[in-house]
């Protein structure tokens, strides 16, 4: 069996799988396989059902094609389009549904991936190699205007319109090719006893704007009504506010912005019932031995049994 530690530490692990009420004959989908740690605890409660994993990412394939189990099937693609590819393979409703949005430590720890603040490496930052857009074309291409918007929206960096006209000034010379060249860039306009931070604002902007990660969020959560089964649960784990805020009111109020719709009887209308009010957060004890998990926010949703399948 792969040693899932090396590759990434699942995050509130056991907290995800109380949470989903694995039935031994059911049907459950993980939508971040990545190392396989949430997979594998999930079909520690799987006999006579399935678990369909997902990823986009080569390497999460290869630790997939480690896991010996009839319960068990990889489908290598983005889950945005989950739904469709659950129905290629004559699934049309699930009994659970977990996603956990960070980006692995074994794709952080890879320099080449060009996800990480720390190392030297190309900046990439693709989750699917396969995708034509890296951070490096984004930097070199990018309108003023869109960095601007990029960086204020997706990293929240508080300088974000003088970080773009200073990349568009700059890039015309040496350009930048490497972290290394972002980094230093980024020196002259980070808060000073903040660089850090200020670092990984704008790595997670370019990244999310990389691999279209909001709207493949968006499209995932609209889809999992109509295959999640009366009294299903989904369980999303997400690691910063822009995740957390789309999750948070799609459960509470079935759209992404506004206020919620109601019925004539001022019930609301939506089609997932948040399980609790506030997120469970990993306890000390995890953060400590995993720093990666201390903004991890997980929520929980069902679908009310009064749904009908379709």
């Amino acid at each position: 069996m792969m040693h899932v530690m090396d590759y990434h530490t699942p995050v509130l692990l056991q907290e995800s799988i109380e949470a989903l009420q694995i039935r031994q004959d059911g049907v459950y989908v993980d939508l971040t396989f990545g190392g396989g740690g949430h997979s594998l605890a999930m079909l520690e409660h799987i006999r006579e059902g399935k678990l369909y994993a997902f990823d986009q990412d080569k390497d999460a394939e290869e630790n997939a094609d480690r896991i010996d189990s009839k319960a068990f099937e990889f489908i290598r693609a983005n889950f945005r389009y989950f739904d469709k590819y659950l129905k290629l393979h004559g699934i049309k409703h699930v009994d659970g549904i977990l996603a956990d949005l960070g980006v692995s430590s074994h794709q952080i720890d890879t320099a080449e991936r060009g996800f990480s603040t720390r190392y030297s490496g190309l900046l990439d930052m693709r989750m699917d190699m396969n995708m034509p857009k890296t951070a490096r074309q984004i930097l070199s291409k990018y309108s003023e205007g869109d960095l601007h918007k990029l960086f204020g929206m997706y990293g929240e960096v508080r300088n974000a319109k003088t970080l773009a006209n200073y990349i568009v000034k700059t890039r015309a010379g040496s350009g930048l090719k490497t972290n290394d060249d972002l980094r230093v860039l980024l020196k002259e306009l980070a808060p000073r006893g903040r660089e850090n931070k200020y670092f990984a604002q704008v790595f997670q902007a370019l990244r999310i704007e990389v691999n279209d990660e909001m709207s493949a969020l968006k499209e995932m959560l609209e889809r999992v009504p109509a295959i999640l089964s009366p009294g299903g649960k989904i369980v999303v784990i997400s690691y910063h506010s822009l995740e957390d805020r789309l999750v948070k009111n799609f459960f509470n109020k079935g759209k992404f912005s506004g206020e919620a719709d109601k019925d004539f009887y001022g019930n609301l209308i939506r089609p997932l019932k948040p399980v609790a009010r506030k997120p469970v957060v990993p306890d000390g004890e995890e953060i400590s031995a995993n720093r990666r998990a201390r903004s991890a926010k997980m929520r929980i949703a069902e679908k009310p049994l009064n749904h009908a399948r379709k």
